[in-house]
């Protein structure tokens, strides 16, 4: 045992990269099965006919197979520059060139807080940075060469900014409350962690959708009109506490489509892109002849599948769920907080960072355990569509739920047929055509 525990004390660093490209040979091979199976079906399976039309059918394999070759480089990219940070010590780096700004600007670099506040920001600069071509070729090559894409250059560059700066202004306070509790919580501080981690979250829930989003996207009040007033209705008919109804108008950023609920206890929400509403969106030259976007009867039945999450509480299991892996992160944190061999495998000799110590213990210490969670939330998640699915088709709105799947479907071109295998890994909503079949099951 002694033997074993020198073992990892010593190669500690390579046993997170073996982990690390171990599990991404494993994706790549589920990857690849599905690019297996989407070569070998070049004309329209039978199983699809009546479906799709063959048109349709070419859109979404040519769409997927680029995807999936995208995912394939972003992967490995992102692998390769992840593995160049811990081989040359990347984190200590940043750290000790914090504490040399700290220094340069006459503030105190013995001060945890202000050093880790400048490490974070500068480390979320250099990830940014790292990571914008591939967001750029997804943007503005894939996304636009299959039509999706709306966005101008100077619509994407404020988009960026504006992300960039949410995001400091909500983590770096967030980091200074981490590190006091964790100095200041004694033995059990993991549990004054995980409070403030929820209370944090209920703020943002609240937050988000009032100041937040709307500094990205514009929402408005649903039009007057048959639409909404069958909303109404539909929410009035299972108590939901709607308090209001917005369009997003979603169009300007891309012409994917999706429909989402939000709020808490009488002050629920029901929020529409655009793209979703037919003939909402005025279509440019090229998109003239494309027809696109769901009617009322099925934006209906896709509200009737969202409103069965509500009914089922599938939100509050989701966040009970996301609080049992929080707790048992923060637990682990606080068994290595002060475990030196791990700070030395990623290269702090003379000190004992806090939040570069939640980063390691987060992001590579636990991607098991953390591996393992994901694949029960892709299971479970699975598992509350088919009931929210099931919950429509018992109002009534069975065949409009299919017709709504099939032209979502087809906007979002999303490719029909999977790999059993890379579905189970990868899909949080089951394809589309196990969900048809279950409706038809289930009427």
């Amino acid at each position: 045992m002694e033997a074993l525990v020198n073992f990892w004390e010593k190669h500690l660093l390579e046993i997170v990269l073996c982990i690390i490209w171990l599990l991404s040979f494993w994706e790549h091979y589920l990857s690849f099965r599905q690019r297996a199976l989407m070569q070998r079906l070049v004309d329209l399976p039978k199983s699809l006919e009546g479906l799709i039309s063959k048109d349709t059918y070419d859109k979404a394999r040519a769409y997927e197979l680029d995807r999936n070759t995208f995912s394939n480089v972003q992967d490995m990219y992102s692998k390769i520059y992840n593995t160049l940070m811990l081989i040359f010590y990347g984190y200590s780096f940043f750290w000790q060139w914090s504490i040399k700004i700290t220094k340069y600007y006459g503030f105190n670099h013995e001060n945890e807080m202000v050093v880790s506040n400048v490490c974070c920001f500068i480390l979320s600069i250099f990830f940014h940075i790292i990571s914008l071509p591939m967001v750029i070729y997804d943007t503005f090559v894939l996304e636009q060469k299959h039509g999706f894409n709306k966005q101008t250059a100077m619509f994407f560059i404020k988009d960026e900014i504006k992300r960039f700066l949410v995001t400091q202004i909500i983590s770096l306070p967030l980091s200074c409350g981490v590190i006091w509790i964790v100095q200041n919580g004694g033995d059990y501080f993991f549990w004054y962690l995980w409070i403030l981690t929820v209370l944090v979250t209920l703020f943002l829930m609240i937050l988000y959708p009032e100041v937040i989003a709307p500094l990205f996207d514009k929402y408005s009040p649903l039009p007057e009109g048959e639409l909404k007033q069958k909303i109404e209705e539909l929410a009035a008919s299972l108590k939901y506490p709607l308090y209001k109804l917005f369009i997003v108008e979603g169009s300007k950023r891309s012409s994917h489509s999706n429909a989402y609920l939000y709020g808490f206890y009488k002050y629920k929400r029901i929020v529409l892109f655009d793209t979703l509403i037919k003939d909402y969106c005025k279509k440019d030259g090229n998109d003239a002849d494309k027809e696109s976007g769901c009617d009322t009867n099925e934006i209906l039945a896709v509200l009737a599948h969202e409103l069965g999450h509500w009914k089922h509480n599938h939100a509050l299991k989701g966040f009970l769920l996301s609080q049992i892996i929080l707790v048992a992160n923060f637990v682990m944190f606080a068994k290595l907080l002060r475990y030196t061999p791990m700070y030395n495998a990623f290269g702090f000799v003379d000190s004992q960072p806090i939040i570069i110590g939640l980063l390691i213990v987060t992001m590579y210490i636990l991607i098991p355990l953390n591996t393992i969670f994901n694949c029960i939330i892709v299971v479970i998640s699975r598992i509350h569509e088919f009931q929210a699915d099931l919950f429509a088709t018992k109002l009534g709105h069975g065949e409009a739920l299919k017709a709504a799947l099939l032209k979502l479907q087809k906007d979002n071109l999303g490719y029909p047929l999977h790999d059993k295998w890379y579905s189970w890994w990868n899909h949080s909503h089951p394809p589309t055509i196990e969900r048809l079949e279950a409706v038809d099951k289930t009427k």
